[in-house]
């Protein structure tokens, strides 16, 4: 069987991101378009016998961070070691595209952990996917609480280069703006406390990232997206690595619905872990 890896095609994306949705990873409806237009570059494909059968992303958010995520072989050819080499090519391909001593993060699955960590991946901390299906009763309305396209881009940009790797302002702007999303922020007189984007998927809604300086702060903003959820489910996801994010969830009676690890190739980068209640994706960062 002859077997290629090379740069995928933007049609190529969406039948990935289709499979992602029958593993029930439940994307976002718009990410194909928001994944690909983060760096076009930043996706490989492989094919057998000249046909599309795997992928993933290899995302270079900037010369120190990248990351790997959405990796899925096409279920019939599974098990004969064409996902081995394509997410070493993967690995490699990303690293070349970033400086010496830079670091890429992935999420892995449990019975993947053991493989990304003979790849040179180090767990850093567990994730958890929290969800609930119950809308809340009472309206209440939140002087704190402003939709986020009122609020100085500088100011996310500000508080997202504390929770995240880099600068990312231009996929915020498309993030924080996608189609069939609620994106939220808190404020307390002119200052930012914290903020939230809340998208449409397969099934109900993911709030990502929900990053806030202060626990409170997180609660409100929860609050207010599952508001605006009515009566679909609503999906967090939640790092151990800050505990006032799993109690928040637990507050609000979550329920635990998935897990997986945060691993890193190189030192893990430097964040501001208290402010991270949930993060953006686990299918690139």
């Amino acid at each position: 069987m002859a077997e290629k890896i090379r740069p995928m095609q933007r049609d190529e994306l969406d039948l990935l991101i289709n499979w992602a949705a029958e593993e029930g990873w439940n994307p976002g409806l718009h990410d194909a378009e928001l994944f690909w237009n983060l760096d076009p570059e930043g996706f490989l494909a492989l094919d057998l016998d000249q046909e599309f059968c795997g992928g993933g992303a290899i995302i270079r958010h900037n010369s120190e961070f990248g990351f790997m995520g959405l990796f899925i072989v096409e279920e019939t050819h599974r098990g004969k070691q064409h996902g081995r080499k394509l997410w070493y090519a993967r690995r490699d391909q990303l690293l070349k595209r970033l400086d010496e001593n830079a670091t890429i993060g992935l999420d892995g699955v449990d019975a993947m952990v053991g493989f990304y960590k003979r790849g040179g991946f180090v767990p850093f901390t567990r994730y958890r996917r929290f969800t609930i299906s119950e809308p809340l009763r009472a309206d209440v309305t939140n002087p704190n609480i402003v939709p986020l396209a009122k609020v100085d881009p500088q100011l996310i940009a500000d508080l997202d280069r504390q929770c995240f790797p880099g600068d990312r302002s231009a996929f915020l702007h498309d993030w924080i703006k996608q189609p069939q999303s609620i994106s939220l922020a808190c404020i307390r007189g002119e200052e930012l406390q914290g903020f939230a984007v809340m998208r449409k998927c397969r099934s109900g809604w993911k709030i990502g990232p929900l990053f806030a300086e202060a626990a409170s702060s997180a609660e409100q903003l929860l609050v207010a997206s599952r508001q605006q959820a009515q009566e679909e489910p609503v999906f967090l996801d939640v790092p151990d690595n800050n505990p006032e994010a799993v109690q928040l969830c637990n507050s609000h009676e979550m329920t635990e619905v998935f897990g997986c690890t945060r691993m890193y190739f190189g030192p893990p980068p430097k964040l501001a872990h208290h402010k991270i209640f949930g993060i953006t994706t686990l299918e690139v960062g």
